[in-house]
């Protein structure tokens, strides 16, 4: 290989690198789940988060209506819910990137499962497990409060820094 070669080839890499970078903070987003056939990681463990906003019921999605927002994947379980998303993400998106709220509180950030949700005000949490989310119920004000007070600082902190 030429010198001039392996520099075309270096500059290839790092823009293929480059464009493949997710679009958001590090770990501003709970994507435990891996990633789409497209690259994009996957939010809500590839639930429906119109359906559990709305209805606090964790409803599968499916890849044929993704909706990409801020470089994460949402599946739904239907178009009319891929749609309704699209036109109104923050209505629809679990708050703390869907970390756990509770460990949020706690300055930590635990993968927010869609099976133990609860809706407050219009707005979805995530806790971790059903043991955290009848925690969380004893004080929600106290934690969603501690939550709200605590997820600047750590929002896009690394997971495994804190």
């Amino acid at each position: 290989m030429t010198l001039k070669t392996g520099i075309k080839l270096a500059s290839v890499l790092v823009l293929a690198s480059l464009a493949a970078a997710p679009a958001f903070a590090e770990d501003e987003y709970n994507v435990t789940n891996g990633y789409t056939l497209d690259g994009a990681p996957l939010a809500l463990h590839g639930m429906d988060s119109v359906a559990l906003a709305t209805l606090n019921a964790a409803t599968p999605g499916v890849a044929s209506h993704t909706v990409v927002h801020d470089g994460v994947a949402y599946y739904f379980s239907s178009e009319i819910s891929a749609e309704k998303f699209a036109a109104e993400p923050q209505r629809y998106m679990p708050q703390y990137g869907g970390f756990c709220a509770f460990a949020v509180a706690l300055g930590k950030k635990l993968d927010g499962d869609p099976r133990y949700a609860d809706i407050v005000d219009g707005k979805l949490y995530l806790f971790v497990n059903a043991a955290v989310l009848e925690k969380y119920k004893q004080d929600p004000e106290g934690t969603l409060s501690k939550a709200a007070e605590t997820w600047p600082s750590i929002r896009h902190a690394a997971v495994d820094s804190l």
